[in-house]
């Protein structure tokens, strides 16, 4: 709700456009869940019984959660350089993540669970602490990898959900999913923005910077289509997979 109002007041002119307070290096957490490193993280197993279903949706819900401080952070720390625009942009999205992790909040709880009930991923914010020297970077890496790769796994999983009659969840999948298309796309079209800037091309810089700060890989199969309607053509990232 703090996000969404954030939102709105920019929207209606009641926050300068000033940057006189420094971000913190991590945002503010509430106190669970409980943060766990990658590998300490319980798996969820192969069925989709309902402890496997709540399992999946507090995952969602906690990607989401983080996603709020990944917008924010990216309006507060770059956009003094970056302009009002910039800062609209990844304000609004700020509150459409706002909206997605209440929508899966409110769906855990028709399970008798909540986000918080389980442990989380403790790696999601390493992106951010990684990029926070530079917007390029940080473009490269948030929007045009982790959240790309929302539009590859998202896909199968509705299917999946709708396949066990969860109609609710699969609605809230499929907003999630037309959503991120336009996030990936904003963020791709301020990197290009970056690139022109500083004479870069947009497909090599991208490359040099994912060589220089993303540890992780390029997983097929992509949902071409819907990387393609964000800004992301393949020939950029299938010779990476």
């Amino acid at each position: 709700m703090a996000t969404r109002r954030v939102a709105r007041d920019w929207r209606g002119q009641r926050l300068a456009f000033a940057f006189d307070a420094a971000m913190p290096d991590s945002p503010a957490r509430p106190a669970v869940p409980e943060l766990l490193s990658p590998n300490r993280m319980p798996r969820r197993g192969r069925g989709f019984s309902e402890r496997s279903r709540i399992a999946l949706w507090h995952s969602l819900a906690h990607i989401e959660f983080v996603a709020i401080d990944l917008a924010l952070d990216m309006a507060g720390r770059f956009g003094a350089e970056m302009g009002e625009g910039f800062v609209r942009d990844f304000l609004d999205i700020a509150a459409e993540e706002a909206l997605h992790f209440a929508l899966i909040d409110r769906h855990l709880r028709t399970m008798g669970s909540f986000y918080g009930a389980l442990p989380a991923h403790d790696g999601l914010w390493e992106a951010a602490e990684e990029t926070r020297h530079d917007v390029a970077a940080r473009l490269a890496v948030v929007p045009m990898v982790l959240e790309a790769r929302g539009l590859d796994v998202t896909p199968p999983m509705l299917v999946r959900v709708e396949a066990s009659g969860d109609t609710r969840g699969a609605r809230i999948l499929k907003r999630i999913l037309d959503d991120e298309i336009r996030h990936v796309r904003i963020g791709a079209k301020h990197f290009s923005t970056c690139c022109e800037r500083i004479g870069k091309t947009a497909e090599t810089h991208w490359k040099t910077l994912l060589s220089l700060h993303f540890r992780g890989a390029l997983k097929p199969p992509f949902n071409d289509s819907a990387r393609e309607a964000a800004g992301l053509p393949r020939h950029w990232y299938a010779t990476l997979a």
